[in-house]
């Protein structure tokens, strides 16, 4: 019998139950970047890095704040389109009792 041929790189398997899905960056967890970050903010307040030590916290830190910050963006932005939507469908329903 000849040996397997290798296979390519497919997206899909026959009978797998994984689903494909788009690679995309994945947001981080808000609660664990806020946890971090107060971490980072409690270590610096300290004051007892060497001056490198606490530059690379204080880099760590800005980029978990601004992650914070857009995930609370996202969110608020999500907040207002259900909102948006809710008040649509309940001023349609108010025009059909009309």
């Amino acid at each position: 019998m000849p040996p397997a041929k290798p296979t390519t790189d497919r997206t899909t398997t026959e009978g797998s139950n994984k689903s494909v899905t788009p690679t995309r960056k994945r947001q981080p967890d808000l609660d664990k970047s806020l946890a971090e970050l107060e971490a980072i903010v409690e270590t610096l307040e300290e004051g007892d890095l060497p001056l490198e030590k606490a530059l690379q916290q204080f880099e760590k830190g800005i980029k978990l704040s601004r992650d914070c910050q857009a995930a609370l963006t996202a969110a608020e932005q999500k907040v207002q389109i259900l909102m948006q939507e809710d008040l649509q469908d309940f001023e349609a329903a108010g025009d059909e009792n009309d």
